[in-house]
């Protein structure tokens, strides 16, 4: 299957196929000319892929290169983007030759930040291998890396020309990295699919549920993101819907320090936080944050973290991305399928916070 991302400067497609990755170099090839390429990815997906990726890119006719960095949202820092600037110029990368992101939502966003600064942007492929990468990071745009402050403080908005999806990849994750892509699905079904919502009520939630599905799911969220970042690329009207969870998640990731909480269990306990307050306050249907604690929990995904400091993740929230002055788009879904962007002042965010 192929989904195309009609964004109006820079249109590419999204290849959702079963052992697709068999044919990578036939798919790079009928994108880029031959050329130099750096892939850039993870030592845990390097150990497993990466030979037969740069083996099937060579018989294409292709130069390549391979920068690895250790596994782990710590590594998508400034450190490691200069040790990948550095790399690509040691090679002789040039403006007319291209970079690889592959592997999981840490090296699709290191990769995206790499080539759209590196000689002031160069052209970049995405072969996501996690399921959170899958159905959100790879497609979209967004490239960045963490600081001390804030995830993704540092980036650029950035599309590749094409992205491979391969569920055969999901094989060989982890149960919770599997899992912890559920985080993102979820919100996807809350924010804008209905009928995503009540297919995920069917399956059973075991690892071999979520495998068999996965073509299925993949496709319905990467359609909820390619509908929104059509519609706004750059993220100022209903691509903040995307942000739902994102609120709180973000900030749970910085305060634990990235890594103890991943990246798809952060979002899920942002999305039930909000959403409990929310119904608290009567801004959305009545049940909502229960019928969320059951899918969560359904998927092994977790409802809620401790120690929750109320005052340190609002200090980290007024450094996020979504802060427009002293206003926050906060997002609610009121009823399944149909998310809203809620502006609050900066301050009332700490009453979503209290748990």
């Amino acid at each position: 299957m192929k989904i195309e991302i009609n964004i109006a400067n820079h249109p590419y497609e999204v290849l959702i196929e079963s052992g697709a990755f068999k044919a990578v170099g036939n798919w790079v090839s009928s994108i880029w000319k031959a050329q130099k390429i750096v892939i850039i990815s993870d030592e845990t997906v390097a150990s497993l892929y990466a030979s037969s990726l740069m083996s099937n890119l060579v018989k294409a006719g292709f130069d390549v290169s391979l920068f690895t960095f250790p596994a782990g949202e710590t590594s998508k820092n400034l450190n490691t983007a200069e040790a990948a600037w550095d790399f690509c110029a040691e090679i002789g990368l040039t403006r007319i030759d291209g970079i690889i992101g592959f592997g999981g939502g840490v090296a699709g966003d290191l990769a995206g930040f790499i080539a759209s600064t590196y000689m002031r942007g160069i052209h970049f492929l995405q072969i996501a291998t996690s399921l959170t990468s899958q159905v959100d990071s790879s497609v979209g745009g967004k490239t960045g890396i963490n600081s001390v402050q804030a995830k993704n403080l540092i980036g650029t908005f950035s599309q590749p020309d094409g992205v491979l999806i391969d569920p055969d990849f999901l094989q060989t994750l982890n149960e919770r990295c599997l899992r912890e892509g559920m985080g993102e699905v979820i919100k996807c079904a809350l924010i804008a699919d209905q009928e995503l919502w009540s297919q995920l009520e069917l399956i059973s939630g075991s690892n071999e549920s979520i495998l068999k599905y996965a073509e299925y799911i993949i496709e319905h969220a990467i359609k909820v993101k390619r509908d929104a970042i059509i519609e706004d690329e750059h993220d100022y009207g209903s691509r903040l819907l995307l942000n739902f969870g994102h609120t709180i998640g973000h900030a749970i990731e910085a305060f634990t320090s990235y890594g103890q909480v991943m990246h798809g269990e952060a979002v899920a306990i942002g999305m039930l936080q909000i959403t409990k307050v929310a119904e608290e306050k009567g801004l959305t249907q009545p049940g909502l944050t229960e019928k969320i604690r059951q899918m969560l929990q359904k998927f092994i995904l977790p409802v809620g973290y401790e120690p929750w400091e109320v005052d340190e993740l609002f200090e980290i929230l007024t450094h996020d991305k979504k802060v427009r002055v002293s206003q926050f788009n906060l997002i609610l879904v009121p009823k399944i399928g149909n998310a809203k962007i809620y502006p609050l002042e900066i301050e009332k965010i700490k009453d979503f916070l209290i748990t």
